[in-house]
């Protein structure tokens, strides 16, 4: 009853799963068209490789997901593709003769070729798990080894396509070529390895071989597939994260699409950019550049970046594609050395590799014979007609630049990761502790478990006998450098490749990059190393203004504004020179600046200088004559101690202009308006106690006036002594809370500095003049009052117009003196000064010298008595 229902239930299940699958349209099935030929070699572990030997397949369109994909065919071999599957056969080889590594085991593998298509990396990749050419998923029919991992393959899309499946078991996997930095993530690939670099990496080399030649202005080519897509769009942001533009990104379109060609060629010739950065993983890339609608428009000359993605492949004439990428710049993995590899390559024959289908047609192509036993090839008409070959055909006549055996850089990947599981496996079987002789296969396949190979090769550390350390970083990824190659295409149709620079990742950020310029060979039209900016430079005097609406490489030039200079090409901001200098009249540098002051070698200030000193020595005069004649009446009649007083305060003034004159320095500073201020304050207090003494003197003639106690010549002493403290104590609190102090001045004549006296507080400085106007008033006003009593020894008219002279002098002063600029200001107040005590000097004592000296004969007490009482 039991198998009974279980048979029943299997129908059920059958007839539910076909209905599902008519109803969805899903249904799994291996493609049998796919079969390929394999390249294989027996042993205990096999190593499975998915390698791109043929350039592509013969179906590039898209499909429409409503029917099966038509059958396609691998074409277009590389030869150098080719040389990756010896590179593999000579490694397990040279593993095998080596007894110190896997002892006791042997390597072998299979090789599958994935023609840069997805399907064909998948039917490779399911073959090698169930060891079958016709896949059977899920099961494992191999019986001749234990498949250990998986090396493969050389571009990403076919590499991502092989992860997974092969991580769905923890595989370990090592691809020799893909870049893509999705494979850095070891989330999504625990088991992946490569031996190159994250792409990223690429990216900041690029960035800084731009920097290098100073190249803003770039556009980006790149193929229409997925990868190039994402990586021209994450290259464009970098490049302008890092400062530059992108004039455009563009996609090449596959083969047999060309509506869009004419677009992309018109692009390029209408892009005002000398640099393009052509960024792909597809080889097809290059050969557009041979179709007719690039070669029928003249491409204007370019600087082409080449990325390490891009495959240059020189087994076919690309003379015409080279003719436009002549000169270009390509990125490329380094290259390494195998040892012995050159001659197993010179070597190889169809009879070394009886059972390789590709080898004969290689042979037979290039050697233009017929091997014998060859089926008549239907792509060639002639031939039957081809003579056999001898035998005596070697590889070394081929063209190095066809059959290179020198340049070894995927071949050497190949090389270092086969010897990277190779010390990986030798690691794993002679960990402790151990579980018993590997006496068969069968053993061999029961212990052998994938997930734990991925544990020794992730620590695995060994150095071939050339080269440096593989070791792969917590990421997956082999550390490593990128070799900068100059691509030349030589008149004979030969393609050179010089190396010119590298870029190290891991070095430090200012040693990453080098670059030997003087070997670098520029495409011919080219006369000099090519600039690449939106912008002309702007040269030393100018600077950059953005452009409204265009990128920021987009700029003009502008003149820097006055005041300010730019001593570089291209600079974004215009600097200030230091105080003491000044632009040059091309605003591209600082020259000093013209340093002024009123000095004593100034015409000016000699004059003023001198008219002080002549001034000082009249006043000097003036009071040797009151000295000399100071018992005579005109003398004594007006307090001779204040007449003394004020002509020695006369005298400093004079002598206290020449404080303003010469370099303003800290001491200068100090007593220029303090000891102006102080000194003019007793001479107006002394003014004033004589207009009091001519008052006083005449209340005093009354009967019974008090005012006799107040005549008197200490009182009239101690009076100016007070109204001198008052000036005394503002440039007291002058000094102690703002004091002036040595500055300069730029602004009024942007050519010159002009060296002045900084007063400090400007409240200080016109409080000393408002109080020397207070005083000058005061006297003003008595001396007015006092102008109608007898003429006499009256100075009061006298007083009253000085104090006039005075106060309209420093009253004029003040809209002038703010008026002024530089050294004028300072010559102003001078003028001012000498001007106000020639005022004093002249109205007061010129009259009295008049008497003492020409009329001698009014100089008595008699005369000024009799005058007196005529005048009562």
């Amino acid at each position: 009853m039991l198998i009974l229902f279980s048979f029943m239930f299997l129908i059920v299940a059958h007839l539910f799963e076909k209905a599902v699958n008519q109803a969805t349209g899903f249904n799994l099935e291996i493609r049998q068209d796919l079969s390929m030929s394999m390249y294989h070699k027996d042993g205990d572990l096999i190593l499975g490789g998915i390698l791109q030997i043929h350039m592509q397949n013969n179906h590039l369109g898209s499909t429409n997901f409503k029917e099966l994909p038509a059958s396609t065919d691998c074409f277009l071999y590389v030869i150098r593709y080719y040389r990756h599957r010896l590179a593999f056969h000579f490694t397990v080889e040279e593993i095998n003769n080596n007894a110190e590594l896997l002892p006791n085991i042997t390597l072998g593998y299979r090789i599958y070729d994935s023609c840069a298509w997805e399907l064909r990396a998948i039917h490779g990749t399911l073959s090698l798990l169930s060891g079958t050419q016709v896949p059977v998923p899920n099961y494992s029919c191999e019986d001749r080894g234990v498949l250990a991992a998986f090396i493969g393959d050389l571009t990403s899309d076919t590499t991502y396509s092989i992860s997974q499946l092969s991580r769905i078991f923890r595989y370990p996997q090592i691809s020799y070529g893909a870049m893509d930095p999705i494979f850095s993530d070891r989330i999504l690939f625990p088991s992946f390895f490569r031996m190159v670099p994250n792409e990223r990496s690429q990216y900041d080399a690029i960035i800084q071989l731009l920097r290098h030649f100073g190249w803003t202005w770039v556009g980006i080519l790149t193929s229409a597939d997925y990868q190039g897509q994402s990586a021209g769009e994450e290259l464009k942001w970098t490049i302008i994260q890092s400062g530059g533009c992108v004039e455009f990104l563009a996609m090449i379109p596959l083969i047999g699409n060309y509506q869009t060609t004419p677009e992309v060629v018109h692009l390029i010739r209408s892009s005002t950019c000398s640099v393009i950065i052509l960024y792909s993983s597809m080889v097809y890339l290059l050969q557009q550049f041979m179709i007719k609608e690039w070669r029928k428009h003249e491409i204007p000359p370019k600087v082409w970046i080449l990325s390490a993605t891009l495959p240059i492949i020189t087994d076919f004439n690309l003379g015409n594609a080279f003719q436009i990428l002549n000169g270009s710049i390509a990125f490329s993995i380094p290259k390494g050395e195998i040892p012995g590899f050159k001659d197993f390559l010179y070597s190889v024959n169809p009879t070394m590799f009886p059972n390789d289908v590709l080898l004969k047609l290689i042979w037979q192509i290039n050697f233009r014979c017929r091997l014998p036993g060859t089926k008549i090839l239907r792509f060639w008409p002639d031939f039957d007609r081809l003579p056999n070959c001898t035998g005596s055909e070697t590889l070394r006549s081929l063209d190095s630049f066809l059959y290179d055996v020198y340049n070894f850089r995927f071949s050497y990947n190949i090389y270092t990761a086969v010897y990277a599981l190779a010390h990986a496996l030798h690691q794993m079987y002679t960990a402790e502790p151990l579980q018993g002789p590997i006496t068969d296969r069968e053993s061999l396949r029961q212990r052998f478990q994938p997930w734990q190979l991925n544990n020794f090769l992730r620590n695995i550390h060994f150095k071939p006998s050339i080269g440096n350390e593989i070791f792969f970083d917590e990421k997956g990824d082999t550390p490593t450098r990128y070799d900068i190659l100059n691509c030349i295409y030589l008149p004979n149709g030969a393609l050179i490749q010089t190396l010119v620079g590298s870029f190290h990742p891991s070095a430090p950020s200012d040693q990453q990059l080098f670059i030997n310029e003087s070997a670098i060979r520029w495409q011919p039209l080219f006369k000099q190393t090519p600039r690449s900016v939106c912008s002309k430079s702007c040269r030393p005097g100018y600077r950059k203004a953005p452009k409204e609406g265009s990128q920021k490489c987009c700029y003009d030039c502008v003149s820097c504004a006055e005041g300010e200079f730019s001593n570089a090409t291209d600079m974004e901001k215009c600097l200030k020179c230091p105080d003491d200098q000044w632009p040059t009249k091309k605003q591209d540098g600082c020259i000093p600046r013209t340093i002024e002051f009123l000095s004593y070698e100034d015409p000016l200030g000699a004059a003023l200088a001198s008219l002080a000193i002549v001034l000082c020595a009249i006043t000097a005069g003036t009071l040797g004559i009151f000295l000399k004649y100071r018992e005579t009446a005109v003398v004594k009649a007006n307090n001779r101690d204040l007449s003394f007083i004020l002509l020695l305060s006369l005298m400093l003034s004079f002598l206290c202009s020449l404080l303003f004159i010469g370099r303003p320095e800290k001491l200068t500073c100090l007593l220029r308006q303090t000891a102006f201020g102080i000194i003019f304050s007793v001479s107006v207090s002394a003014v004033l106690a004589k207009t009091i003494t001519v008052v006083i003197a005449f209340k005093a003639t009354k009967p019974g006036s008090r005012l006799r106690e107040w005549v008197g010549s200490r009182v009239l002493s101690f009076l100016v002594l007070l109204c001198s403290l008052g000036e005394v104590l503002i440039c007291t609190v002058w000094l102690l809370i703002s004091p002036p102090f040595p500055d300069y001045d730029i602004q009024t004549d942007l050519g010159r500095m002009i060296l002045i006296c900084n007063e400090g507080s400007l409240f200080a400085f016109y409080s000393v003049i408002g109080y020397m106007g207070l005083l000058a008033i005061l006297s003003f006003i008595v001396a007015f009052l006092a102008r109608r009593l007898p003429n006499s020894f009256n100075e009061a008219q006298l007083i009253t117009f000085s104090m006039l002279v005075f106060c309209s002098v420093w009253v004029s002063f003040i809209p002038v003196y703010l008026s002024t600029k530089d050294k004028y200001m300072v010559t102003v107040e001078i003028f001012a000064m000498l001007l106000s005590s020639i005022g004093l000097l002249s109205c007061i004592f010129i009259p009295k010298c008049y008497i003492i000296l020409l009329r001698p004969e009014m100089n008595t007490r008699e005369h000024l008595i009799g005058k007196q009482s005529t005048s009562i």
